[in-house]
C-alpha cells in the first residue's frame, strides 16, 4: 500500500486515542468530586424511614456504572438547589441488594420519586437537571 493511504488511518487512530484519553480524564474526575453535603446516602436499613414522610427523590445507582457516574454530579446538584423542599438521596444497589430487588429495580440509573412512602414517579437512565426538577416539582404539587 501506499504512503498517502496511510495518512487518514495515522489521523484517524490519533484523533481516536484523544477522544478516549479525555473520556477517561472527565470520568475520573467525576469520580473523585465528593458528594453534596445535602445528598442523603441510604442502606437498605434507612430506606424506609428515610422515604416515610414528605417528597423523596432516590437515584438507585451502582459504581461500575458509566451512566451513573454522569448522573451522579446532576443528583449532588439537585440536592443543593432542593434540600429544603425533598430529600434528595441515593442508594448503591451492590451494597444494597434487598432494598433494589423489592423495588424490582433492572436498569440503572433508576431515579423514583416517593411521597409520604409511596412511588409517584420512576425515570430510568440517565436524566438532566430540568427533567429532574419538573419530576420533583410536580410531586410536591400533588
Amino acid at each position: 500500500m501506499n504512503f498517502w493511504f496511510w495518512i487518514p488511518v495515522v489521523v484517524l487512530v490519533v484523533l481516536l486515542a484523544i477522544a478516549y484519553y479525555k473520556r477517561v480524564k472527565i470520568l475520573k474526575k467525576i469520580d473523585q468530586m465528593p458528594n453534596s453535603n445535602h445528598l442523603v446516602v441510604l442502606s437498605d436499613a434507612s430506606f424506609k424511614k428515610t422515604i416515610k414522610a414528605g417528597v423523596t427523590l432516590v437515584d438507585f445507582w451502582a459504581p461500575w456504572c458509566m451512566p451513573c457516574k454522569i448522573q451522579g454530579p446532576i443528583i449532588n446538584e439537585l440536592a443543593d438547589k432542593h434540600h429544603e423542599k425533598a430529600t434528595i438521596a441515593k442508594l448503591n444497589i451492590d451494597e444494597n441488594q434487598k432494598t433494589a430487588a423489592e423495588l424490582g429495580i433492572r436498569s440503572i440509573p433508576t431515579i423514583i420519586i416517593f411521597k409520604n412512602g409511596k412511588p409517584v414517579k420512576k425515570l430510568v437512565g440517565a436524566k438532566q437537571l430540568n427533567v429532574l426538577e419538573k419530576a420533583l416539582k410536580e410531586a410536591l404539587q400533588d
